[in-house]
């Protein structure tokens, strides 16, 4: 079954252009032009993704992500002009999945989109769905996590980033490795970003954030979970 998309865009020619361009490569798609109208397909479609403009009026796309965000864990990526630091800051924060800075061409948005979608599709079939570290159980199929029994409200690139450590419990793992895993190949966000994702985490699981004692950093190399 084709994937099913939601684009958020006041523009209406370059909605009906990405709308266009996005059904020839197989997907369904649905169109919205503001916020509101989002949250209503969003509600009757429950896409497998949602791209959406940063710049809107009424409700922008920071809030339209933001209400999504307390629906559910459907992976977003952002349309911006934006490429200031604490733009992106403030989109890793809601829990974006990647950005498209305009202006972009069709095939860099669909090959993100494919990215997108590649990682955020849990693999059948694996041998172990669950991985319980110390104090901390991470649940692949379900994509929970919980902390001393206690359920951790992440986003979707924090779990993922959680994920990638707990399958390999004690084991220093790359920063590319990870970037990989979680963003995959054809990503434009670095090493910075990742830092971000990691103190993200340690705010959320570390009794003290600044004295990690869970995700530890691996001097110029990368990030280790401690069993």
């Amino acid at each position: 079954m084709a994937a099913s998309l939601l684009i958020v865009d006041d523009d209406p020619t370059l909605l009906r252009f990405l709308r266009e361009y996005l059904e020839r490569e197989g997907y369904a798609v649905a169109a919205a032009s503001g916020g509101q109208e989002a949250l209503r397909g969003f509600y009757a479609s429950r896409p497998d993704l949602v791209i959406v403009d940063v710049m809107m009026p009424g409700m922008d796309g920071w809030e339209l992500t933001a209400r999504l965000r307390e629906l559910a864990d459907t992976p977003v990526i952002m349309l911006t002009a934006k490429t200031a630091e604490a733009d992106k800051l403030r989109g890793f924060r809601l829990g974006v999945d990647d950005y498209v800075t305009k202006p972009f061409s069709l095939a860099e948005l669909g090959a993100r989109v494919r990215a997108v979608l590649s990682r955020s599709t849990p693999v059948g079939g694996a041998a172990v769905q669950t991985f319980e570290v110390g104090d901390i159980k991470v649940d692949l199929k379900r994509r929970e996590a919980w902390l001393k029994g206690e359920l951790v409200a992440l986003t979707p690139t924090e779990f993922r980033v959680l994920a990638c450590l707990a399958e390999r419990p004690g084991e220093a793992i790359s920063q590319d490795e990870i970037l990989r895993s979680v963003w995959g190949d054809y990503r434009e966000e670095g090493s910075s970003a990742l830092r971000r994702y990691i103190w993200f985490l340690r705010k959320k699981i570390e009794d003290n954030p600044e004295d990690p004692k869970r995700i530890v950093t691996v001097r110029g190399f990368g990030y280790r979970m401690e069993p």
